[in-house]
């Protein structure tokens, strides 16, 4: 009998989460039925929507939500045999039985069968999983970026932006990134970027905007929300589209953030604001992630990882990466 730990949510978020928020459990997993798959966990991520939604996903009592780069160690499905590595939907677990589709789709999906030897299968949580999937749909089927253009990121060292910033380089467009410090800041020049300024001790967002790009900006990569996001209208180009990824500024308050009412600029700069989530175009991700892997290969994507050791680490994990902590997509290696 296969035993799994599991981290459950024994308390929902009021604020910024603390491990106390968390317990880790033993339980027994059931033997294999037709059509079951046995799984065991390589690498965890931890997301800042993990946080955002919630309440919205799981109640008080549930395993964790998120994903994992895990093996299959037993199979009673052909599609999923022994020895393979799937990215499973499978939450803070170390061993999960499951079927590969679920009521809401899929549960497991196999990594695609050229992933490179020298290309660690832990970037399919990351550039090469649902962050870079993320950031390439936000500007080809979000905003439809196009050459030539002046594309805004916020949060652009993270797992997503610094994926935005990239992939508009090589679609030939000019990039600004914001970032929470310095090294960040220099990390983004590293990749790339044309401009980049740290937002913490910039004396005015709508100035530092405006001195990165003087012209303005067509496209506008959104990730946190807050003041920066009001900062950004005011220096949007007409027309100018807005892809709205993540408000990660906001998903620790106990009282809502007010803002100047943004209808104004809004209206006037006839701007084109669309949210998305990166789910929508899952039937193109396994030809967009060979896109990606190509760009790799190419030299044309570099990427970073903070990599946490051991799976009683996963809520520190996620408490540093929701903190700001360290450059790279966080992940949790078992």
């Amino acid at each position: 009998m296969v035993k799994a730990k599991t981290w459950i949510l024994k308390k929902h978020f009021e604020g910024f989460p603390k491990e106390s928020n968390f317990e880790l459990r033993e339980e027994a997993l059931p033997e294999l039925q037709d059509g079951d798959v046995l799984v065991e966990a390589v690498y965890l991520s931890v997301d800042p929507y993990m946080r955002s939604l919630s309440k919205m996903w799981i109640k008080e009592g549930d395993v964790q939500y998120g994903t994992q780069l895990a093996k299959v160690v037993k199979s009673k499905d052909p599609a999923f045999p022994e020895g393979c590595y799937v990215v499973a939907n499978c939450g803070w677990r170390t061993h999960t039985v499951t079927k590969a589709k679920g009521p809401a789709g899929p549960i497991l999906t196999r990594i695609v069968s050229e992933w490179p030897s020298d290309i660690s299968m832990s970037l399919a949580l990351g550039s090469l999983g649902m962050p870079g999937l993320t950031a390439l749909y936000g500007l080809e089927e979000v905003c439809k970026v196009q050459p030539g253009e002046t594309i805004l990121v916020s949060a652009a060292a993270g797992a997503v932006g610094a994926m935005v910033g990239q992939i508009c380089k090589i679609k030939g467009c000019k990039v600004v990134g914001s970032a929470g410090g310095d090294d960040k800041v220099a990390y983004l020049k590293e990749l790339g970027f044309d401009q980049a300024f740290n937002y913490k001790t910039v004396s005015s967002l709508e100035e530092a905007l405006k001195n990165a790009s003087p012209e303005g900006y067509d496209c506008y990569f959104e990730n946190v929300g807050g003041p920066l996001f009001t900062a950004a209208l005011k220096n949007m180009k007409p027309r100018g589209r807005i892809a709205v990824c993540g408000a990660i500024a906001t998903y620790n308050d106990t009282t809502p953030q007010t803002c100047p009412y943004p209808h104004h600029e809004i209206i006037t700069r006839q701007l084109k604001i669309e949210g998305f989530m990166v789910g929508s175009w899952q039937h193109k991700d396994e030809e967009s992630i060979k896109r990606m892997l190509k760009w790799m290969k190419e030299g044309k994507l570099k990427v970073k990882e903070v990599v946490t050791a051991g799976f009683e680490n996963m809520p520190a994990a996620f408490i540093r990466m929701l903190k700001g902590d360290g450059l790279g997509k966080a992940i949790v290696r078992v």
